[in-house]
């Protein structure tokens, strides 16, 4: 019987996260694409960004509810201006990065500022497998995107990017991705959130990781890199090779302003 319960779960996690039809087109990074064939206008993101998020990445989500028509004019100008083949990868990363962050913040806001983002409900209590994410008229969790498009995409900075709306991710940064910018700031979101104090690499034999690392290991491991060689690559303090490493505790509270 545990074991026909167990199997359920599972298929029911699988069915939730759906997001098949969703796809990522392998174009070179340095191609160019005109404007007309799919380059996106992120300004009014950015807009809301540098206006309701500080340099530490905390929301006034209180401001930002009395505005939200602008968030919202944004999500729908996402959902009809869904990706297409002919757009370059890094469109592609901009897109679905700031798809999953824009869509995190309006879950927040439509949920009345919730302690943390997993008081909101979800199929089997999964906030990540609720689905409300609109892309050309069909909808998505969370969960799709990220798992189904932006981690077979094969960058694990990618992690450092998107944000969950808690104190223990990674910062949401208050610029929006583009075409232009997603790598240097994928590169910068790697570099501030190791070191961060949401890792403690003071002592470089025994460091204690952010439960991130612990999540997804393999994303972290790809192509024979060593987790200490991926994380070494951004350290201000360069941490040991071990078997194994400790994590610290994740705090799912809201990230959002005092």
């Amino acid at each position: 019987m545990k074991y026909i319960v167990v199997v359920l779960l599972v298929l029911l996690t699988a069915s939730c996260v759906g997001g098949g039809d969703l796809y990522y087109d392998t174009l070179g990074k340095d191609q160019e694409i005109p404007f007309e064939k799919g380059q996106l206008d992120h300004s009014k993101w950015d807009a809301i960004l540098q206006e309701f998020v500080d340099n530490q990445g905390f929301v006034d989500y209180t401001g930002l509810k009395e505005d939200q028509v602008r968030l919202k004019e944004y999500l729908s100008y996402l959902n009809v201006n869904a990706p297409q083949k002919s757009w370059s990868i890094n469109e592609q990363f901009a897109y679905y990065i700031n798809l999953y962050n824009a869509n995190t913040v309006d879950l927040i806001l439509m949920n009345d500022l919730p302690a943390s983002i997993k008081d909101i409900g979800g199929p089997l209590g999964q906030v990540w497998l609720k689905k409300f994410v609109q892309v050309d008229d069909k909808v998505y969790s969370l969960a799709a995107i990220e798992k189904n498009v932006l981690q077979k995409m094969g960058d694990a900075r990618i992690h450092f990017a998107i944000n969950c709306a808690c104190l223990s991710c990674p910062k949401l940064q208050n610029t929006a991705f583009t075409a232009a910018n997603v790598d240097v700031l994928m590169d910068k979101s790697a570099n501030e959130f190791i070191n961060s104090v949401k890792n403690d690499l003071s002592d470089p034999e025994n460091p204690k990781l952010s439960a991130i690392f612990d999540f997804y290991p393999a994303d972290f491991t790809q192509n024979g890199m060593t987790l200490a060689q991926f994380i070494n690559q951004y350290a201000d303090s360069q941490i040991a090779e071990k078997d194994s490493y400790s994590y610290k505790s994740y705090d799912w509270s809201l990230n959002s302003q005092k």
